[in-house]
């Protein structure tokens, strides 16, 4: 076989590159060693988050929920995205204080926010009955899909629609190198010719990476939610809610509430052997049960039984950004990763940019280049890592 591009990774990242990168003319293959969306992808939250920590973050974001809510138009495939909106709240003075300076930045870079009443709040989200002394921010831009498996399915199906091939179930043993620079893949069952080879592995970026002599620094750390039994204490036309000084998040799902967060004391796997699957993995319920008492008081839906606990790897880097570009010294090898906890809700505007830069045009991306690091040791990677989970929501923890 022989493509302009291989994308390794079925994921989020993977499938949105692959996709705008066939939008653009080019000839892609997919290979993946499972199916697509099989790892972190299709055990997300599905959560979009407009107010992010910095001016281009804050562009992908809200460029990524404006490519969802119209996927059908450009995409040619239909997908269902909940505009649910949400509130950002805060406990806390020190907390409030913060979110004041979030949304003072973020509407100077464009997002529709504005601060709301705890009166508002409880009239709004029938799972949460706050203290009154909440400071809350109302952030209508921000959706979700309702099951992050919808949104593999439609980039799959948008993706073959318009000619890219996926190979499911076939794992990449090697990346051929020619003259200095990539010059395709081999798989477990062919070989394939490409000049440009994107890694989107996900967990185990760092492993494909190497099989053509590049780095990328990224570590692996677990992430968990859960899904409680359907109840009526929970309006499926509630938002999303985040409560920043506990780090939880919740969100209308299945009948039921949604919870989940970013403990203070994350599990990070060995960037140099991560667990070889999402399914082997430990989850550890303990976790959410004390994440959920966190908000209990004012989110009694989130002591329910749970119907489901899942969990995935979030790529973490060293300045909790993104990882999206060329790796150094190896031409021809590309990468996508470094979600950081927003690669699924990113993906869309990520897979664009990076097809673009493929093509020629960096843009602000640039920044986001993997050769922005220096050498790293694998426990500064997973020190480093483990910190940016520490304080995704909480930069006062």
């Amino acid at each position: 076989m022989n493509a302009d591009i291989v994308v390794i990774g079925a994921g989020a990242l993977g499938l949105s590159t692959a996709l705008h990168c066939a939008l653009a003319g080019r000839s892609v293959v997919v290979v993946d060693r499972d199916t697509a969306g099989s790892q972190a992808s299709g055990r997300a939250a599905g959560l979009f988050k407009s107010v992010q920590a910095d001016s281009l973050r804050t562009g992908l974001a809200r460029r990524s929920i404006a490519r969802a809510v119209t996927f059908g138009d450009w995409a040619g495939v239909p997908l269902d995205v909940t505009r649910s909106g949400s509130y950002l709240i805060a406990r806390t003075g020190a907390h409030a204080a913060y979110l004041r300076t979030e949304e003072r930045q973020s509407r100077g870079w464009g997002v529709d926010l504005r601060p709301a009443t705890p009166d508002e709040v409880s009239a709004n989200v029938s799972y949460y009955h706050g203290t009154g002394a909440e400071f809350a921010l109302w952030c209508p831009e921000d959706v979700y899909i309702d099951e992050p498996a919808d949104l593999v399915r439609a980039y799959l199906a948008a993706a073959r629609r318009h000619g890219t091939e996926v190979l499911e179930r076939e794992r990449v043993t090697a990346i051929t190198l020619s003259h200095g620079r990539v010059g395709g893949v081999e798989t477990e069952q062919r070989s394939i010719g490409a000049p440009v080879v994107v890694d989107a592995a996900g967990a185990w970026t760092r492993q494909v990476a190497a099989l053509a002599g590049g780095t990328v620094a990224v570590a692996p750390v677990r992430h968990q939610l859960a899904i409680t039994e359907p109840d009526r204490q929970v309006s499926q036309a509630d938002p999303i809610v985040r409560v920043v000084d506990a780090a939880v998040y919740l969100r209308p799902a299945r009948g039921g509430l949604m919870v989940g967060g970013f403990e203070a004391d994350p599990l990070p796997f060995d960037v140099a052997d991560p667990p070889p699957c999402t399914d082997e993995m430990p989850l550890d319920q303990g976790v959410l049960i004390r994440l959920a008492g966190l908000v209990r008081h004012e989110v009694p839906a989130s002591g329910l039984p749970v119907a489901e606990h899942r969990g995935g790897m979030f790529t973490m880097s060293p300045d909790g950004r993104f990882v999206l570009g060329p790796v150094p010294d190896v031409p021809g090898l590309w990468v996508a990763s470094g979600c950081n906890g927003s690669g699924f809700s990113s993906s869309l505007a990520l897979g664009e940019a990076l097809a673009q830069w493929i093509g020629g045009t960096p843009g602000e991306v640039a920044a986001l280049a993997p050769g922005r690091f220096g050498p790293l040791t694998d426990e500064a990677l997973v020190k480093d890592g483990v910190w940016q989970y520490e304080h995704y929501y909480d930069p006062l923890a």
